[in-house]
Parts: C-alpha cells; structure tokens; sequence
C-alpha cells in the first residue's frame, strides 16, 4: 500500500498541494524512499455496511493497525481484522489505542511510517468530525514530523448515521455542536448554542453526557418548546455499541428533553434539535423526522 500514495495521489483523485515542497522540501512532493503512509481512517459508526470499501481496504492492508478495542471488535466483526485467535498470526500488528497513550501512539505511527510500514490510525465515525485527524497533525506539528505522509480515510459520522435512522431532518441548513469541555469552557460552547438556535440551524449535539441540559436550555432561548428533538443512542451500530439496548432513540420536543436522563447513555449519545420547520412524520410503519428543504411542492421537483 505504500506505494499508493507517494505521489500524494490515489486512483481517481487529483494529487493534494505538498506542504513539504512549498517549505522547501522535496519540489516532486515524493515521500522520501522507503517510507510508508499514516492512514487516519474513519470506519463510520460501526456496521459493516457503514464501513467504505477505501476504509476497509486501507485496514487489511496496513502493516500496522491501531485501535481501540471497540473498533477492533467492530473491525473483526466484518471480517476486516482476523478473528483474535488468528491475529498472531497475521502479517500484521495491531496496537491498543486508548485515550491516554495517544500522544505516545501518534509518535510510533510517525517511526513506523519512517521505517517503512503503512499504519491505519482507527478513528470512530469521521476523523474530522471530533475525530483523531487534528491530533495526528498537531503531533505531526510538535513531533518535527512534515517528512511523514498522512492520508485521512473519510467515514460516516455519528449525524448522518442517527439522520437515515430518523428519516429526513437534516435536509436544510444544520451543524454539529460537541459538548465536550476538555478545551473550551462552557461559555464558548454555550455562545455557539445560541448562535446555532438564532440562525435556524437543525442542530446535532455530540458528547452528550456533559451538560446536556445545559445546552437544551440554552437553544430553548432562541426556538419554540414545540419543535422536535431526538435523543439516538449508538447510531448506527444495532446491538454492537455500548449501550445495554442497542441503538435506540426517543422522538420528544425541545420543550420536554430534559425530562429523559435515563435516555441519554453516555458517548454513544448524540441530540438532534430541529427547527420550525421539522416535523414528524408518519407511515404505515414508524415516525419520521423530516426537515423539508424549503419552500417547495412536489411540483418543484
């Protein structure tokens, strides 16, 4: 797989600019010989069919793969990784991620890469969707390491997953929103919130077990009670993730969302907040949320 991308092309793509030439490195924008690729690669929420066929192939490929163990048992689930009783075996080493090496992790993906190995740095969902794409850069930044090519694997993030099990609600104008305050305080993420809420953005909040009240609170003040919310749990992942149940969600309203903590799970929580225009909508089968674009019939089609 190395070979791929030491011109900074795959097949079917055009070649991406070459920081290195343009900082005075390599003028061709070539890896230097021998070296392999750091691959950060989305493998979606979980599902085999939400894997993509460029995810799936860069993972049995690698020489090294690092993940956490629930995308390893993600990964082995669909046959992309050897059952665990085979992966000795294998002609490939898988590394543990956890969330305190990762710092250590981004310095050996960087070594083996230079020592010649392709390396599939694992990342839930999207690596650029709160995902383990900065890191490896930032790193990459700290580390002194431009010489070291990186390539991001896309994958299908936790909202668009938890949006084709609802139906339609992010079929206008929305934005995603993490909770999370490891680095930014809550009047950050609080001004975003109301920002989002004013601008009739469909809203999907991540990382959901901090101060989701909070940030209910906070988007009530721009928008009406009555507009639909959905609380999704492991979105994408069936019975695979975390949580006891499964995947499940709650269709409520922004009105009465903080009336189910015990629906709100954990990480494999996220919120979607709709708009005045979203409603729900039903079949002869189940509810639906739907979010229609705007202003149009049928006819308009």
């Amino acid at each position: 797989m190395s070979g791929e991308a030491g011109d900074g092309t795959t097949s079917g793509r055009a070649p991406l600019p070459d920081s290195r030439a343009a900082a005075g490195g390599d003028p061709d924008g070539e890896a230097p010989e021998g070296y392999g690729t750091l691959y950060v690669v989305g493998i979606g929420p979980g599902l085999p069919d939400e894997l993509t066929e460029r995810a799936r192939r860069v993972v049995k490929e690698a020489d090294c793969v690092i993940a956490s163990n629930l995308y390893q048992a993600f990964l082995r689930e669909n046959g992309t990784l050897p059952p665990e009783a085979d992966q000795e075996a294998a002609d490939q080493e898988l590394v543990r991620s956890s969330m305190g090496k990762q710092v250590e992790l981004a310095r050996e993906a960087f070594e083996r890469v230079r020592d010649g190995q392709d390396v599939a740095h694992v990342s839930g969902g999207d690596p650029n969707v709160y995902g383990k794409s900065d890191l490896l850069f930032t790193m990459a930044e700290a580390e002194e390491a431009t010489d070291v090519p990186i390539e991001i694997v896309p994958g299908v993030t936790a909202g668009l997953s938890l949006a084709a099990t609802l139906g339609a609600p992010l079929s206008n104008d929305f934005c995603t929103i993490s909770l999370s305050d490891k680095w930014r305080g809550w009047e950050e993420i609080e001004e975003k919130l109301h920002a989002a809420a004013a601008a009739d953005f469909v809203i999907v909040l991540y990382n959901c077990w901090r101060d989701y009240e909070r940030a209910i609170d906070a988007i009530r003040e721009a928008r009406h009670d009555d507009v639909p919310v959905a609380i999704v749990n492991d979105a994408g992942r069936g019975d695979a993730g975390r949580n006891v149940d499964g995947e499940t969600y709650t269709l409520t309203t922004l009105g009465e969302a903080t009336e189910h903590d015990e629906e709100v799970g954990g990480m494999g929580t996220s919120i979607l907040v709709g708009t005045h225009e979203t409603e729900v909508w039903r079949n002869d089968y189940r509810p639906y949320l739907v979010t229609p674009r705007g202003g149009r019939d049928v006819e308009d089609f």
